[in-house]
């Protein structure tokens, strides 16, 4: 039967016991004395399952945007070393409204 983290994490001790008791991997051996925190990644690492869960990003091109907050560092790096205070704020303002539209857009 396949597991999920979240599933695994809202099962009692006992539950998660029993799972253990079927497998036979490294990582749960000694199972009885594993509390529960321990035991679930055990239990995670012996099934293959990622202990949280991946967002993605959903409506905008991810990499185009990463690389559009790279150039304006560099920008804000070059005003900074001009001591460009209008260059840096406008470089900064756009590192922010990137970095919330990447944010905004992760499912």
């Amino acid at each position: 039967m396949a597991h999920t983290y979240e599933e695994l994490k809202h099962k009692p001790l006992a539950e998660l016991r029993e799972i253990a008791k079927d497998i036979t991997h490294e990582a749960v051996q000694g199972y009885t004395q594993l509390n529960k925190d321990h035991l679930l990644v055990a239990l995670c690492k012996a099934l293959g399952i990622d202990m949280h869960a991946h967002k993605e990003v959903k409506g905008i091109d991810k990499a185009a945007t990463k690389a559009r907050i790279k150039d304006w560092k560099k920008k804000r790096d070059e005003a900074l070393a001009a001591s460009d205070r209008k260059a840096l704020k406008v470089a900064l303002d756009q590192i922010h409204h990137l970095k919330r539209v990447m944010r905004k857009a992760m499912v």
